[in-house]
């Protein structure tokens, strides 16, 4: 730290560069979750667990339903296309990565905001009476 009036001395200058690069680093670090193997088979949820306009978060089968309209349903891979970080909310109409801040379409995946390029992947979505089966993914996320 200077004095007021004092000019900046390069120590100071990389110490606190250094320094705010360390408390980026850790910012980006606590907004997302690191994916970890997803369950395998597929995955069954109540259709009222699923909001109009919204989805949910299934972490641990690393799946996202949605319904963008009344009684229809999709469903895509909860693994960012960016980075590899689980997808951490779903608001406004949009699945949003809090690693890095991109977001994707609830109504198809498609990439709403960077840094992500590629849209999320579909899965396959059924439903039987008053319950959604989201088929098993076949590959990588």
């Amino acid at each position: 730290m200077t004095a007021p009036g004092r000019p900046l001395t390069r120590r100071a200058f990389v110490t606190g560069a250094c320094a705010a690069g360390c408390f980026a680093v850790a910012g980006c670090a606590s907004g997302g979750t690191e994916p970890t193997q997803a369950r395998s088979g597929p995955v069954r949820i109540p259709v009222g667990d699923v909001p109009v306009g919204g989805g949910v978060i299934l972490a641990a089968d690393q799946v996202v339903v949605t319904q963008p309209e009344p009684g229809v349903f999709l469903a895509f891979s909860a693994v960012c296309t960016h980075d590899g970080c689980l997808v951490s909310s779903i608001r406004n109409g949009r699945i949003v990565c809090g690693c890095h801040g991109s977001s994707f379409s609830v109504t198809d995946g498609s990439v709403v905001r960077n840094p992500a390029q590629q849209p999320l992947p579909r899965r396959t979505v059924e439903v039987a009476g008053d319950t959604l089966t989201v088929a098993a993914a076949t590959g990588p996320s």
